[in-house]
């Protein structure tokens, strides 16, 4: 038997996927990790748990697929981009506590950039815009403010890395601080159109180039694993943030494809080919999958809070007991009753990049119920999605086709019909919705040789199930007109820092 291993860490849980040669799931397993919330708008992690969830579910999951470590073929890395982490290369402790891409509180330090007239060159170097959720003014947070971290990263005493750097670092016990070109795109210090660091952009955020990992393609050979790990050294060999991999596991790979994945947040992405598209809508022009030595990119739409809306409903208003319960309780009513949920918990993402707006209701009558909530709820899914697809069709010039939908929320049936009634087009659900792991492990697979070409994967991906517009476009306009009134609500709400 021979397998890959792919790490799926992700926001809220560690995940661990055994995949065979024809791209079958052999075994799962997942452990969740704390969610730290110092302040309001603060969003933390313990980079330590990470790593502990994410070994433990590794041996797990090859112990429920009866394999050992000298059956798996490479290991595949997928993470949560954006979370920031540094840490001391010699002991390899962390320096605090990870920052993760939820994370507000740098929003102030955003603007006072932009107020500087820096934005329009930040854009143009990275693709990106300037906004706290991105890993750069993270990192300069934590320079600055835990004491002495500035003099230990300039004496190059500290590391820098998104969590797939921590993870290879700590797999590889301490031998090699890599990162892909798809993490390393999201963190405004990488230039996407040459893919290397770029020192005008670490000069304006004060980060002591030092402490960077080194850029890799997201597929090959970058280190082993200690032998302290495993029972045999396993290649590391693929790597990407979640929402690449996931492109890549759609097998969206050529212009014009469009992939949705429905986990905490919620992200779309485009394949544009080989050439950067410059966005006029607000959306994120980043790095895809690098396999061979051309550059590929995608415009994205990053939605903030899409799944975390059912934990919020059920962690934090105890109207369910389990996020798979909402299905059935919004299903309970005929509609929303006027019902509209912004779930701008962590502020508004494309293509308004708000973070000052706040989590809004709107539309509450005494004739409302936990079915109309758990329904408006479901639907802002929906509605965030549709508003980032109107903008990614603007800027592309292409009309979808048809969606590509994976991540957890994407087996809720209700959901994926209601989104393929919005944007009047089929939705396709895969056999296999796990695409981001699945990317990751064709990456990795893609580099020690486990499959031959990227267009032997292609024969891989089936639809499990096309749900298809049914809604009257005149209602599916309606209801977007109500929804965008109620995000011009939530908009800045909270007083800037």
């Amino acid at each position: 038997m021979s397998v890959i291993l792919a790490l799926d860490q992700g926001t809220t849980s560690s995940r661990a996927i055994v995949f065979d040669q024809a791209g079958a799931i052999r075994a799962v397993a997942q452990k969740e990790f704390t969610q730290i919330f110092p302040q309001p708008g603060w969003v933390e992690h313990d980079p330590e748990e990470i790593w502990a969830t994410q070994i433990a579910v590794a041996g797990e999951a090859l112990a429920r697929a009866g394999a050992s470590a000298c059956d798996v073929a490479a290991i595949g890395i997928t993470n949560q981009r954006e979370t920031t982490i540094v840490w001391d290369r010699a002991s390899g402790r962390p320096l605090c506590n990870a920052i993760v891409w939820q994370d507000r509180r740098t929003a102030g330090e955003c603007d006072a950039l932009k107020a500087r007239g820096l934005e329009a060159r930040v854009t143009e170097k990275t693709g990106l815009v300037l906004d706290a959720y991105f890993s750069g003014t993270k990192l300069a947070w934590m320079l600055d403010h835990v004491p002495g971290a500035r003099k230990d990263a300039e004496a190059g005493r500290l590391a820098f890395g998104t969590v797939d750097a921590w993870l290879v670092w700590k797999l590889s016990g301490g031998s090699a601080h890599v990162t892909d070109v798809s993490n390393a795109s999201r963190t405004l210090l990488c230039n996407i159109h040459t893919g290397a660091w770029d020192g005008e952009l670490l000069d304006l955020f004060g980060i002591p180039a030092g402490m960077l990992p080194e850029v890799r393609a997201s597929s090959g050979v970058v280190a082993e694993t200690a032998g302290n790990l495993f029972a045999a050294r396993i290649p590391i060999a693929g790597i990407a943030g979640d929402q690449q991999a996931a492109l890549f596991g759609q097998r969206c790979t050529t212009p014009g494809m469009v992939k949705n994945t429905y986990g905490t947040g919620c992200f779309m992405l485009m394949h544009t080919g080989e050439r950067p598209v410059v966005s006029r809508n607000k959306l994120l022009t980043t790095a895809a999958c690098h396999t061979g030595a051309s550059r590929e990119y995608a415009l994205e739409g990053s939605v903030f809070i899409a799944g975390a809306v059912v934990q919020w409903l059920r962690d934090g208003l105890g109207i369910i007991k389990s996020s798979a319960e909402i299905e059935p309780l919004a299903a309970s009513v005929a509609d929303n009753a006027g019902v509209y949920f912004v779930p701008a918990f962590a502020g508004l993402g494309s293509p308004h990049w708000d973070p000052y707006a706040r989590g809004t209701i709107v539309g509450l009558t005494r004739g409302t119920g936990a079915g109309h909530i758990a329904r408006a709820a479901l639907e802002s899914i929906a509605c965030q999605s549709a508003d980032v697809l109107a903008a990614m069709e603007s800027d592309s010039g292409i009309t979808l086709k048809e969606l590509r939908v994976d991540g957890g929320a994407a087996r809720n049936s209700m959901l994926m019909q209601f989104q393929a009634d919005l944007l009047g087009v089929p939705v396709v659900r895969p056999r296999v919705t796990e695409t981001t792991a699945l990317g990751a492990a064709y990456l990795a697979g893609l580099g020690v040789g486990y499959w031959k070409s990227a267009e032997a994967l292609a024969a891989q991906w089936r639809s499990e199930r096309v749900f298809e517009p049914k809604m009257d476009r005149g209602q599916a306009q309606a209801l977007l007109a109500a929804w965008r009134k109620a995000v011009g609500r939530a908009k800045n709400w909270a007083p800037a820092n």
